[in-house]
């Protein structure tokens, strides 16, 4: 017992420091201006990352995502996503400033968004209606636009395993984000009621679900979260796909796409396997599209354990 206290004493003194640390650098990124900070944390985590193991990983879902590519082109989409996720971490300081989307402006800003006419029709005909989205690009901008819109969806997510970077990250989500629901074992049940109450919610499809859905994803099998198909199959209500673009000189494009048509079964039931490959795919096109600018550091096809150690 005693043995056990103090395991997770250590754990937890250790998940407090790396937190800490996080917050350090975070907080000196907010000395710098928004592009200058971006700037450095690209540079810094393609410097960085490379070192680090879950490189290899990278690496590895890379050639098997594209076997026709060369080990140069693998190498540079790498250090792109070791880019993006740099990028992601400091514009997490300056979000409220980089979301400068005004309708009436006539010169571009920071920000560009695809599919207006679709969110002021959902803002004025409410409706039940999920959104979802993956790790593309800089995936937190999307809700904040939705509440630009006044548009009121709960969002999904899954916290950070480091319990003090996940209360920080909470915090700042909700004040920017409206209505968030932490991913457990009873978020599905927070979410039906969201629908069956006539509202709208978002999630991310393109995360490892253990006993999930048996699907492909670029060729190769994976498992997918049933929770969109069975949300659909239970409300019938409208899926949308939504996604976020990095463009040069630290610009974004958003992109909220029309409805999807669901695939049903012959006796018009909705066939959830079909829907959960169906978001599978959509998210490839995505990737392979822009596909430095997806995090292909998960483990999305769950091969982590079977790399062999250096």
């Amino acid at each position: 017992m005693l043995l056990t206290r103090l395991v997770l004493a250590s754990r937890k003194a250790k998940q407090w420091l790396v937190a800490q640390l996080a917050f350090g650098l975070l907080n000196l990124l907010k000395l710098l201006p928004a592009d200058r900070a971006i700037r450095f944390a690209d540079r810094f985590a393609r410097r960085i990352g490379p070192k680090l193991a879950r490189h290899r990983l990278m690496l590895t879902n890379l050639r098997n995502a594209f076997p026709e590519k060369s080990e140069a082109e693998i190498a540079a989409i790498a250090l792109d996503s070791w880019g993006n996720m740099g990028r992601l971490a400091a514009e997490y300081v300056f979000l409220d400033r980089l979301f400068d989307f005004d309708p009436e402006r006539t010169e571009p800003g920071r920000i560009e968004v695809s599919g207006i006419p679709l969110f002021v029709e959902l803002r004025d005909n409410p409706r039940p209606f999920i959104v979802f989205t993956a790790h593309t690009g800089n995936f937190e901008l999307l809700p904040v636009a939705g509440a630009a819109f006044g548009l009121e969806v709960t969002v999904l997510f899954r916290p950070p395993n480091n319990p003090y970077i996940a209360e920080k990250v909470f915090d700042f989500r909700k004040a920017r984000m409206g209505h968030l629901v932490p991913s457990h074992a009873g978020s599905s049940f927070t979410l039906a009621r969201k629908l069956e109450a006539g509202g709208a919610v978002g999630v991310l499809v393109d995360q490892k679900f253990t006993k999930g859905l048996h699907t492909k994803f670029f060729g190769r099998d994976v498992q997918t979260n049933p929770l969109l198909a069975k949300l659909v199959r239970q409300f019938g209500c409208e899926v949308y796909p939504a996604r976020c673009i990095r463009l040069p000189g630290n610009r974004y494009r958003l992109e909220l796409e029309p409805a999807m048509d669901i695939p049903r079964r012959d006796n018009g039931s909705v066939d959830v396997e079909a829907t959960a490959q169906m978001l599978n795919d959509k998210v490839e096109q995505w990737v392979r599209e822009y596909p430095g600018q997806w995090l292909w550091y998960h483990d999305r096809w769950n091969i982590k354990r079977s790399l062999p150690r250096d």
